[in-house]
């Protein structure tokens, strides 16, 4: 603690986690195999909770706190139980609560003239503030009890203790402050790395998914855990929804990369890339990545393809069962929770299997015991096992990741796809047949069940963010004249990274391809495959404004005499031609578009549509337009026709 009373930056590491001092997991890890009351029994890394085993009030659990503090307010011993009741009570009562609780107990103290025990209840609440500011940072009632504590004492003529209950500091914390910033992107331009998924070694991809999964794995807080457990559900609780996407995001990633190569032995090649990736996975001690890898690889909408498996090497075939084995949910994740548990220093634990332990542990046990008394043994229970989770935190792996492929990745991890597209995909890719013989019995695939039923939300702010970000980085690595274009034979190579591929694009330049065309191409791509729609897209026309207007955009002025800017035909946002490409906001095609005000070039093509004899009615819409060239897409509306490998079999030439 500093001279100010606000806790010192070791104290400060993970909001919601009990002692700031320690960097590392405890000795002795938990095993948490099939969770039972005899398991959760307090063991060598729990404290002993002495005579508060068979349960306490919550007045007994304060008195109790406050014997944890000397007359000059320093903490006597151990603060194990001092964390467990100022974090787990929020699973029984709420914080206010607990708060008028404990003025309560100062008043009580007040009676009986109890000056020292006075004393020590400030301290408490400032140990609780220190320790857990975020609490009262996020609880509005929690900070209202503190100000009525505060003209208790005032009234009391206590007014020296006020200093001690001091929270004016709680919001000048940097509220961005994350755990995660343990671990940077390399800015340097000393190293350099390859943007092309054929280029990159295994180890790199598997360090660069190892970066994106700590940064999700530290966003999540002690707060965030206690939610989970009372509502059973990651509803409402973003952080865990998004390390859920990632997870979902990376195992179907590993599918379309497979599925995206054109023959059997092209797939087994990438197949075989994963299955090294995986392996350095297993030695970072990433397991949630490589749940998601293996789990990728065992779906079957892979495991199926059975010329592609004809060309896998034997020697890969057998480490994929040696994965397989070890991530088996067999036993509850037994093989798993072994090697778990022999780790020490770094490590990503599998997410969804310890989120169950801490269900099983919170319905295994009551909430109370005999004579209504608080179960101290299984608020312990669960402060140990997120404590466990909380303090992983704080050891980053050694790694250097490079930020351009971080971008990469990022976007690539963007897209999201159903079962059926991608098993559609795999149909086209290999399709079925009749006559062959049924597969031999295999065992069961390793499934990521705890993640399912999650659907990840698009937001295009987001998508154009990532978009904007690979861009740079593209261009920051192939542009190496500066002149603000790439050829056409590195755009293609970086575009056969991503598991889409539509690879036709207006160029201004013949062989060379520019910043605006690849933003353009990306932000299309990408909405189409996240499943914003084509209707995302504005249907920009360089306009002539004949009064004032401004970028909807960047809220800059149009300048110039003639053509100052781009509308959308469609729903009528203004932009400047650099920010036409960045638009985040949804185009809203039924909005009214006057046309009084502005005159199109004669370049603005109006968007028609035709009409079948079957009344299937396509809308042509144009991507672009030069004078040499023009592209355009049909949003892909056909009749019992997946839109997602229409556009591949358009590519590959099905």
């Amino acid at each position: 603690e500093d001279t100010n009373g606000q806790p010192s930056s070791a104290a400060r590491l993970t909001p919601g986690c009990g002692s700031r001092s320690r960097v590392s997991p405890p000795g002795r890890p938990h095993r948490f195999h099939k969770p039972s009351p005899a398991q959760t029994a307090p063991g060598k890394s729990m404290m002993s909770l002495g005579h508060l085993t068979k349960g306490a009030t919550w007045e007994e659990l304060i008195q109790a706190c406050l014997q944890c503090f000397d007359s000059n307010g320093c903490i006597c011993g151990s603060s194990h139980l001092l964390n467990i009741t100022l974090t787990m009570h929020r699973l029984l009562m709420s914080s206010s609560d607990l708060s008028l609780t404990q003025i309560h107990t100062f008043k009580t103290a007040l009676d009986n003239e109890k000056p020292s025990e006075c004393q020590r209840i400030c301290y408490l609440i400032r140990h609780w503030i220190q320790e857990f500011w975020m609490m009262f940072r996020l609880h509005h009632s929690l900070t209202d009890s503190l100000d009525q504590f505060r003209e208790l004492i005032r009234d009391q003529g206590q007014e020296s203790l006020c200093s001690l209950l001091e929270t004016k500091w709680i919001n000048e914390r940097d509220w961005s402050w994350k755990a995660s910033q343990k671990i940077k992107a390399n800015y340097s331009k000393k190293r350099k790395v390859s943007l092309l998924f054929d280029h990159l070694e295994p180890i790199e991809l598997a360090e660069h998914l190892t970066y994106l999964e700590f940064k999700s794995f530290c966003r999540i807080s002690f707060l965030d855990y206690q939610n989970y457990i009372r509502n059973c559900c990651m509803k409402d609780i973003p952080v865990m929804e998004r390390s859920i996407a990632l997870c979902n995001g990376i195992s179907q990633w590993v599918q379309l990369m497979v599925l995206s190569r054109p023959t059997a032995q092209l797939r087994a090649e990438v197949f075989t890339k994963f299955i090294h990736v995986a392996q350095s996975l297993h030695l970072m001690h990433n397991y949630n990545t490589l749940m998601a890898v293996v789990g990728g690889l065992c779906h079957s909408s892979i495991s199926r393809l059975k010329d592609t498996t004809s060309h896998v090497p034997s020697e890969v075939t057998k480490v994929l069962n040696e994965m397989t084995d070890l991530l088996s949910s067999c036993r509850n994740y037994d093989n798993y929770r072994q090697a778990y548990n022999k780790c020490t220093g770094f490590k990503i634990p599998i997410l969804g299997v310890h989120l169950k332990d801490l269900i099983s542990v919170n319905e295994a046990m009551s909430d109370y015991v005999d004579d209504n008394k608080v179960n101290v043994q299984k608020l312990q229970a669960l402060y140990s096992h997120i404590n466990d989770l909380i303090q992983l935190q704080q050891i980053p792996p050694r790694l250097d990741a490079n930020k351009d492929l971080v971008h990469l990745l990022t976007l690539s991890l963007d897209l999201y796809y159903t079962e059926d597209e991608i098993y559609e995909l795999s149909y086209a890719r290999e399709p079925k047949n009749c006559k062959a013989p049924p597969a031999t019995p295999s065992r069961p695939p390793v499934v990521v069940d705890w993640a399912s039923g999650v659907a990840p939300k698009p937001d295009p702010r987001t998508i154009s963010k990532h978009v904007q970000r690979m861009v740079d980085s593209v261009f920051k690595n192939y542009d190496h004249d500066e002149n603000g274009f790439i050829s056409q034979e590195d755009f293609e190579k970086i575009a056969a990274s991503f598991p889409f591929s539509f690879c036709v694009m207006d160029k201004e330049k013949e062989g060379l391809v520019s910043r605006e065309e690849i933003t353009a191409y990306f932000m299309r791509a990408s909405v189409i495959c996240s499943k914003l729609g084509l209707g995302f897209v504005h249907n920009f026309q360089e306009t002539t404004y004949m009064k004032p207007t401004f970028c909807d955009n960047c809220s800059g002025f149009l300048w110039g005499v003639i053509k100052q800017g781009y509308r959308c035909k469609d729903c009528g946002m203004n932009c400047h031609k650099l920010c036409k490409d960045q638009v985040a906001f949804e185009c809203k095609k039924n909005a009214k578009v006057p046309n009084a005000i502005d005159s199109p070039t004669l370049s603005s093509t109006p968007v028609t549509t035709g009409t079948s004899e079957g009344g299937w009615a396509p809308q042509i819409m144009k991507v672009s337009q030069s004078a040499s060239s023009a592209v355009w897409v049909i949003p892909l509306q056909l009749p019992n026709v997946n839109c997602f490998v229409y556009i591949l079999n358009l590519q590959i030439g099905i």
